[in-house]
């Protein structure tokens, strides 16, 4: 018998984590890997380019992403998160819009929107039944050519989650016929706890 997810993709779900103080995959600081990305002459777009952060949390990845340039839209699920996002953001003097929303509707309101879109923890938090149609919402917000750059995490056999495990073949198989990749490996620099366990995908919106 199949375990019952559909907790997963109500907000109030998510808001109970962070009420408990259970947001375990918190890092305090943006993703090693979107740094170094970043660091080693990665882009998203030309400065200015729109950036869409799925599943955001507190921020983190977008400060950086906006700091950088880029006019960065931040989503989560979770209004614990997007308060945390805003009041951060507006600590550090950087633009950022951060907006409450379900990712699966963003087609709705963002349809080819977007230069570029970082994906990561989000894939892995939603129910694995929902994977496909979460690219579906990636690749609609995204405009023809736009870049997707996605770290996903974890790179593990077995059940449970969220975290939900993730393989190879998964990803391959939600990226088919809707991404070209470009380029695909384990991601320089990982956070401790994540190391070995992440994999760092480029692939462009056909």
């Amino acid at each position: 018998m199949e375990p019952d997810r559909s907790p997963v993709s109500t907000a109030g779900f998510w808001d109970g984590l962070y009420a408990a103080a259970q947001d375990g995959w918190e890092l305090g600081a943006p993703a090693p890997a979107l740094e170094d990305w970043l660091a080693s002459g990665g882009k998203l777009g030309e400065t200015g380019a729109r950036v869409a952060v799925p599943g955001a949390g507190r921020g983190h990845d977008a400060r950086l992403l906006a700091r950088r340039g880029y006019r960065v839209t931040a989503f989560d699920f979770a209004e614990a998160a997007v308060a945390e996002a805003r009041r951060l953001a507006a600590q550090d003097g950087v633009d950022v819009v951060v907006e409450q929303r379900d990712v699966f509707t963003l087609d709705h309101d963002y349809a080819g929107a977007f230069d570029g879109v970082w994906e990561y923890t989000c894939f892995c938090a939603i129910d694995p039944a929902r994977r496909e149609e979460y690219v579906r919402a990636l690749h609609a917000i995204l405009r023809p050519g736009g870049l997707l750059l996605a770290c996903f995490f974890p790179l593990r056999e077995g059940g449970g989650g969220p975290p939900f495990p993730v393989s190879r073949d998964d990803i391959d198989r939600a990226l088919a016929g809707r991404f070209e990749v470009s380029r695909a490996g384990p991601p320089k620099r990982s956070a401790d706890r994540r190391r070995g366990l992440e994999w760092l995908v480029e692939a462009r919106r056909t």
